[in-house]
Formats: C-alpha cells, sequence, structure tokens
C-alpha cells in the first residue's frame, strides 16, 4: 500500500470515530491478541536482555586486557588478521574486491595516496580531510586513524525496513538502483556497497544492519547486547537496539569492533560485571575444529527459493572445505517471538518519544511512519508485560540450544531486494508481505540480546546479493567471527561488482 491509498488508511486510523476499531482489527489479525495478549505465558518477565558473562573456552582467541585505549584495541585486533591477501582464493582470483581499511591505511602510510585525494573523489575537498593529510605525512594519524566522513539516509525514525523516506528520499541499492537497499540503516550499507567508505555504523534494534547489509551484499555484525556502548545513540528502543558495524569484509567489521566494543556505562542499564574481550586471531581460522551449526529447517526454508538454495549451498560449502556439520533442531513460537519484539519495540519508541509527539504537528511525519507510530501506541503496559514473559520463555529455549551447537544458522532475510514503486516515494510504503519477510530472521539477535553477523554468499537469478546469518551465544563474538571469516572465504571468488561502484583507490 503507498500513495494516495496509503493516505486513506492513515486518514481512517488517526480518526477518532475508525482509529480505535482498526487498530482493534489489525492487532487480531496479525495474531497479536492471540499469541501475546491473550497467551498464558507461565515464566516471568525478563526487561533486559542481558547475560552474565561465562568463560566459553573458545578455540583461537586472544584475551585482551580491559584497560587498553580503542587504538591500542585496534593494535591487537590487527595482530590477529590474516597475512595480507594475494587476491588469490582456493586457486581462483576474485572477480571483484573492495578495498578495505587496511587498504587504506597502507595507501596512506606509504604516500601512495592521501586522504585528501580520496576526499576529492568522494566529495569536495574539505579542510578537515586536509588536516587529516598532514597528520598522515606527521606519521600523526588520531584516535584509531578513522574519518567520518558523513551521516547516511535512513528509514524514518528507522520505523520501517525498505529505507524509502519520504522528506530526504528512498535509499537505492547499488547493484540495481530501482530497488530498495532495507533499512532502517539502509544508507549504511548502500555507501559501503558502492565503495565510498570501507564501514559504517548503524543501529541495529529489529535487523536494522544485518537486513540492509544482507540486500547490500556487504557484511552486518551485531554484537552481544552491553558488548557496546550506547553513548550517543537516540535511546528510542533501550532495549533491543544495539549498535552494529557494516563493512566491505569481515576483517573491517572486526577491526571497528575492536575500537567501539568497551564496558556500558551503568547508567545505560542494569549493571553487569565488565565481560572479558577476546578476539579471534584469524589467521588461524582454518585450524578452528568441530563448529556445530543449528538450523531449524522449517524456518530456514520460510524464504524465496533462490535465497534457500544458495544458502543451503553455502552450508554445504562449510561441511565440505571444514568439516562443519549442521544439526537440525526445533525453535517453538518463533511468530510469538516476532510479535513480541514488535510489541517491544514500539513500546519503547512510543515512551521514547512521548514527551515530543505531544509537540509535534503529525503531518510532518512521513505517512508510512504515522501508521506505524498509532499502531505503537494502541500496545497496553499488560501487553508489555506479556512480551517480556515470552522474552524469557525464548532464552530459555535458544540457550538449551546452544548446548548442542556453536551457532544458530539461518538466511538474513527472506526475499532479496524488491522494486521501489514510484508511489511509496511520496508517502512511504506498508508492505507487510515484504516486510514480514525481511525481518523473519532477525528478530533473536535483538529481543534475546545475542550476537549476530550476516556474510554474502551468493546472488539470486536477477544478480541481487543473498546473505547468510550466522547467531552466537552469548559474548561469542570471536567464534562469529571465525564462521563469518570462513564462510567468506569460500564466497570471494563469486563476488561481484554493483553496478553502482566508486573505486577510490584507483589502484587496479
Amino acid at each position: 500500500m503507498a500513495g494516495f491509498l496509503a493516505k486513506i488508511f492513515v486518514w481512517f486510523l488517526e480518526s477518532r470515530i475508525f482509529g480505535a476499531l482498526l487498530l482493534y482489527i489489525l492487532k487480531k489479525n496479525n495474531l497479536i491478541h492471540k499469541l501475546v495478549s491473550n497467551a498464558v505465558v507461565e515464566e516471568s518477565p525478563v526487561f533486559v536482555p542481558l547475560h552474565p558473562f561465562e568463560e566459553l573456552n573458545e578455540k583461537e582467541v586472544k584475551h585482551i586486557n580491559s584497560d587498553l585505549s580503542p587504538s591500542e584495541q585496534v593494535q591487537q585486533a590487527i595482530g590477529c588478521l590474516p597475512l595480507p591477501s594475494k587476491k588469490i582464493v582456493n586457486g581462483l582470483k576474485p572477480s571483484f574486491c573492495r578495498w578495505t581499511i587496511m587498504d587504506y591505511s597502507k595507501a596512506y602510510t606509504s604516500g601512495e595516496i592521501t586522504p585528501y585525494k580520496v576526499a576529492e573523489r568522494l566529495v569536495a575537498a574539505i579542510r578537515r580531510l586536509k588536516e587529516s593529510t598532514l597528520r598522515y605525512e606527521r606519521g600523526e594519524p588520531i584516535s584509531c586513524g578513522a574519518i567520518i566522513i558523513g551521516k547516511t539516509n535512513m528509514h524514518e525514525l528507522g520505523a520501517g525496513t525498505s529505507g524509502i523516506n519520504p522528506h530526504y528520499g528512498a535509499t537505492r541499492n547499488p547493484y540495481d538502483p530501482g530497488r530498495i537497499t532495507g533499512g532502517s540503516s539502509g544508507g549504511s550499507a548502500a555507501v559501503v556497497a558502492a565503495g565510498l567508505c570501507p564501514v559504517a555504523l548503524g543501529v541495529d534494534g529489529g535487523g536494522s544492519v544485518r537486513m540492509p547489509a544482507a540486500l547490500c551484499g556487504v557484511v552486518g555484525f551485531k554484537p552481544t547486547f552491553g558488548r557496546v556502548p550506547h553513548s550517543g545513540v537516540l535511546p528510542l528502543n533501550w532495549t533491543v537496539g544495539m549498535v552494529g558495524v557494516l563493512a566491505g569484509t569481515i576483517e573491517d567489521a572486526f577491526l571497528v569492533y575492536a575500537a567501539i566494543n568497551g564496558p556500558v556505562p551503568s547508567h545505560e542499564t542494569s549493571a553487569i560485571p565488565p565481560p572479558k574481550v577476546y578476539f579471534p586471531i584469524l589467521q588461524a581460522t582454518n585450524s578452528v575444529p568441530n563448529i556445530t551449526l543449528a538450523r531449524s529447517r522449517e524456518w530456514f526454508n520460510d524464504c524465496s527459493d533462490d535465497i534457500r538454495t544458495c544458502c543451503s549451498q553455502a552450508l554445504y560449502k562449510l561441511y565440505e572445505k571444514y568439516g562443519w556439520k549442521t544439526v537440525d533442531v526445533t525453535i517453538p513460537d518463533i511468530e510469538a517471538m516476532r510479535l513480541a519484539h514488535y510489541l517491544t519495540i514500539g513500546s519503547e519508541c512510543t515512551a521514547a518519544l512521548s514527551s515530543y509527539l505531544e509537540n509535534l504537528d503529525i503531518a510532518e511525519s512521513g505517512w508510512d511512519v504515522r501508521v506505524a507510530l498509532s499502531v505503537y501506541g494502541a500496545f497496553s503496559g499488560e501487553e508489555y508485560i506479556k512480551a517480556q514473559k515470552l522474552r524469557n520463555r525464548q532464552m530459555k529455549v535458544h540457550r538449551n540450544i546452544f548446548t548442542k551447537a556453536d551457532v544458530i544458522v539461518t538466511p538474513t532475510v527472506g526475499v532479496t531486494a524488491y522494486p521501489i514503486l514510484n508511489d511509496a516515494l511520496q508517502t512511504g510504503e506498508l508492505d507487510y508481505i515484504n516486510g514480514a519477510a525481511l525481518v523473519r530472521f532477525q528478530i533473536a539477535g535483538n529481543f534475546l540480546g545475542l550476537p549476530a553477523v550476516t556474510v554474502p554468499v551468493g546472488y539470486d537469478k536477477k544478480g541481487l546479493p543473498i546473505g547468510l546469518q550466522f547467531i552466537g551465544r552469548p559474548w561469542s563474538e570471536p567464534t562469529l567471527i571465525h564462521i563469518a571469516y570462513a564462510m567468506q572465504s569460500l564466497c570471494i571468488p563469486e563476488c561481484r561488482k554493483p553496478q553502482a561502484f566508486y573505486d577510490l583507490l584507483k589502484k587496479d
């Protein structure tokens, strides 16, 4: 639903006469009453998905002292990276590779190119990047050496999955500019996929990092809840939203993770002892033994034929190369978990914005966001408590799965990037079917606070990217990065260049 039809729907939804009835029908038809509101849940509520730290005895990892600065942690991470790539993988030369953080760093340090030159190719030269060039010439790069080049487009308020923003325009997929990037951090995924920068940040409240990463053919990494501070993040959904990294490679995602992870201030959430930090030694990924992947077959297969085939083939590659086995498990009440998460993120968004909404002219918001805010405001306190009981139940279910396997594996999304409708450019869109398919595999990472990563593993018949997701037990980032690196190594030879791509180093 988009355009004029979306406007009519919003008018009815916001009317005093029809609004309450329409919201009741929407909640009933979408099974919120059946699976959440009226569900019998004996578990007590869990309001924050914080997990006590426990030693996981992960293989091929390095313990990092807690008193290291971000730049010192990055240097430790660099020491864990594999040897410089010769761009030959399993005897095959990739047809396309993105420039990495280390590529930029080495080019700057050697004097082969300057940040200023790269900036000229990216945007008009600005004073800040001139200063960066002088710092590299003096051998004095700043804190971790990163340059923030700007902020990217996103879905308004993060309240949607398409990345279409009627105020700033639709974020377009570099593999096909006529299709969506996904949301809400669609701009971050697009600039990385298009080569405009090697990494970008996003906030993942319901797949908002992993979903656009998968649709745009890049890596999306969301750490454990409580691993990365929320400082500087708009507190829209404080128990499900987590800072994540979008990158061209898992190595780059790892380097940024090394820079941003750290103890969470006690005022941000319930205090827990600071978890220990381990980094994966990626030179030794080939020697990581006996990884077991858990797959809920019915859930795994709930996607398009192209995605199911591609992701199944990726699992077989892992088995064939490393001997890593996949075991079938059952994850009950997946739809109830999705709805409980939706109720939670909606309620928290309403609470966070309540003081602003009173003074907001609702007409300033996009039509799709107005629908979202209306639905969010229809949830009751009793329903919110019931959702947190369901959170406790699912945390127990997943804890049991992790006694049998190291990670849970799923497709990242149920559909590849779909076309942007002209009507949606002005109003946003209301697409429950595609929206549900996009978030289908995202929810456990957010609602249960689990770390997760998506890796590009292939393309559909239209040449659109497909991602495979690995969900880990709490605090198992090193194992996730090892698995993602192994998967990436097997898929790099098949990597394709997007339609829209900018070679800022121009070294080939």
